[in-house]
């Protein structure tokens, strides 16, 4: 069976560390490189509530999006929400690789599986980020129906959208939290940028900037990149047990008469 470290370097074959941003926080952040592996549990986050299931499964390592260890943590005790995370996966033994913006901006990471999964073909990266894709539907939409269409395909609980009156044709995505790359997808001539954690101030200048706004949720956009992680570790490795973890949509919608 292979080792946490084997594991570890495969996943940065297709997400080079040096991808990575320089804030980020990548690769394996808890846990023993020499350990045997025959479980590996796939998720977006690490939560105590998937270092349970982990444990219940027997898992040997967690594969995640989101670093368990960010911004700087420099205790680990049960006095805050990290600390009790990685508490808990030393307590059980288990291990945890994260690929984080290597993942978003690596070819067939998060937004090109965004990009596949919302229909858009021919799609390319926009270089100035190196994280946006653009591409085109096979014909324009209006906006709710592709609106309709994104939720339906990402699972999401809600979504939340601004019309610029403009049809659907050509659109940029960004999985998570890209607004800030918002011009990139105004200098490529798209029409729709389906993103997440979208502010006020931007729906409210959609229509003057001419771009149609999606916001889809952070997890919905994110988490159809598990499914790529598990393919590729299976393939990669025949011998191993990969499931996906139980881990679902944490923000719900409140609408009036629903």
């Amino acid at each position: 069976m292979p080792r946490v470290g084997e594991i570890e370097a495969a996943l940065f074959e297709i997400a080079p560390r040096d991808c990575a941003m320089d804030w980020d926080n990548v690769g394996l952040l808890a846990g023993k490189p020499g350990r045997e592996v025959r479980k590996v549990l796939v998720s977006l986050d690490i939560t105590l509530d998937v270092i349970e299931e982990a444990g219940r499964w027997g898992a040997d390592l967690i594969v995640a999006h989101h670093p368990v260890i960010f911004n700087g943590q420099k205790t680990v005790t049960d006095r805050d929400v990290v600390g009790r995370r990685i508490l808990q996966l030393v307590e059980r033994d288990i291990s945890a690789i994260c690929m984080h913006t290597n993942l978003d901006t690596a070819g067939g990471g998060v937004n090109d599986t965004l990009a596949e999964w919302l229909g858009l073909r021919d799609f390319y990266c926009l270089e100035e980020t190196g994280v946006l894709r653009a591409g085109v539907l096979d014909e324009p939409m209006a906006l709710g129906d592709f609106a309709a269409r994104v939720g339906r395909t990402l699972g999401c609980n809600g979504v939340r959208y601004a019309d610029a009156g403009r049809r659907v044709f050509r659109v940029a995505v960004g999985g998570g939290a890209c607004g800030e790359f918002e011009d990139a997808a105004i200098r490529a001539n798209c029409d729709t940028f389906v993103t997440a954690d979208l502010s006020y101030h931007q729906f409210l200048d959609a229509k003057e900037n001419g771009i149609n706004l999606i916001d889809a949720g952070h997890f919905p956009t994110e988490d159809p990149v598990c499914h790529e992680l598990i393919g590729y570790l299976q393939t990669r490795f025949p011998g191993l047990q990969i499931q996906k973890a139980n881990h679902r949509e944490v923000i719900q919608y409140y609408v009036e008469g629903e």
